[in-house]
């Protein structure tokens, strides 16, 4: 989801889809169509909207040790902030899809996203197990609004 995403992410991603650095089917040729002085304004008015709640559950027992093992060995919270709240270039994590998450963590890993090479090699470093958790971890991560 984009709404209420980090600006300055927001735009990264817009110019990626838009130069072929990120690809996807329905991304793409939107961006595409795109003029590069569309892509601020784009970024800028989703990055205001409201950041929804997906009421996603919190994750508990073992897959919550598991996340928090994997995040102490990666330190995703070391670009994603505390809370994986992100800031400017780094996207918020807190709250998104689960399905989304363990998507793009795997098209990291498998190289199907390759438009940030630190991500692979970090995506890489951990089992697909420990994608599952983190992903359900963060999905159930809820920010104070």
């Amino acid at each position: 989801m984009i709404w209420g995403q980090q600006l300055g992410y927001l735009f990264i991603e817009l110019r990626d889809f838009k130069t072929g650095a990120r690809k996807n089917d329905l991304m793409s040729p939107i961006a595409q169509g795109l003029g590069f002085p569309d892509l601020m304004p784009l970024a800028q008015y989703f990055s205001q909207k409201p950041w929804p709640n997906l009421q996603q559950p919190e994750a508990v027992g073992d897959v919550a040790a598991q996340a928090q093992r994997a995040n102490a060995s990666l330190v995703c919270t070391s670009c994603h902030q505390e809370g994986f709240k992100g800031d400017s270039t780094q996207p918020r994590l807190a709250g998104q899809s689960r399905d989304y998450l363990a998507k793009t963590m795997i098209d990291f890993r498998t190289g199907g996203r390759g438009n940030n090479p630190g991500m692979t090699d970090l995506m890489k470093a951990i089992s697909e197990s420990d994608i599952a958790a983190l992903a359900s971890y963060i999905a159930g991560t809820q920010l104070q609004q």
